[in-house]
């Protein structure tokens, strides 16, 4: 009863209840068996995952199955691509969005990032939502297909409108990116030259919480090594 109400529960059968759907088992049993509980802290105690208002996972491993989408290709500077991208993404959801058809989840916002061009320095940025299938491309919009491939996925979860993920948000998605590239002990490499793409449900926004995804696709490192030994082997070099 004393650790019911020195935790805010009126009644010690309250506390219970909700320690054992928070962990399967009452306090009496966890006491009796000596049974291993995972706890997971407040986020607020990771104080390396902020990022302005918001906090931003750790990667994870994820297979993505091929999509397609229609949207607005947008070619951008590398100097001005983290201050345009958040506008052109707000100018298709007012603006855009709605003049495609057969789409998989109109809430469900991807912006993808390809045709990398790193002596010229520019990207092309589509702004997009999913369809099922490339048939009808509205005059003046573009369509693209991404290929079913394991992808690192950064989540962020911002206390503001996803309106307001800018250039500092997106600067610092990149910075947990790179520090992956850069990680020797990660037996995975991005393959950020090839296509990256942020992904954002629209409908998870609840008037508090925004939520995004950033999406880099990923090969073996091991198998890297292996490729650049067979293009060796084939060119007759030692």
């Amino acid at each position: 009863m004393d650790i019911a109400l020195n935790y805010g529960f009126c009644y010690e059968q309250s506390y219970i209840n909700a320690f054992k759907r928070e962990f399967g088992i009452t306090p009496g049993e966890l006491r009796k068996t000596g049974q291993v509980v995972k706890i997971t802290p407040p986020l607020q105690l990771f104080d390396s995952n902020r990022l302005g208002d918001g906090l931003i996972f750790e990667p994870e491993i994820v297979m993505v199955p091929q999509f397609h989408v229609i949207g607005k290709l947008h070619r951008i500077s590398f100097s001005d691509s983290l201050t345009l991208v958040p506008k052109v993404t707000i100018q298709f959801l007012e603006n855009d969005r709605s003049k495609i058809n057969k789409t998989v989840n109109p809430s469900v916002y991807y912006g993808i990032t390809k045709n990398i061009n790193f002596e010229e320095k520019y990207r092309d940025h589509l702004t997009s939502v999913q369809v099922v299938d490339l048939k009808n491309i509205p005059q003046g919009f573009y369509g693209d297909t991404i290929d079913t491939s394991q992808y690192d996925r950064y989540r962020y979860i911002g206390k503001h409108h996803y309106y307001e993920i800018n250039h500092d948000i997106l600067s610092g998605m990149f910075k947990k990116v790179q520090e992956f590239i850069d990680d020797e002990q990660i037996k995975y490499a991005l393959l950020y030259h090839e296509v990256q793409f942020i992904k954002i449900n629209t409908s998870l926004y609840d008037g508090t919480y925004c939520q995004m995804e950033w999406f880099t696709p990923i090969e073996e490192k091991i198998k890297m090594t292996e490729n650049v030994h067979y293009l060796f082997l084939f060119s007759g070099k030692k």
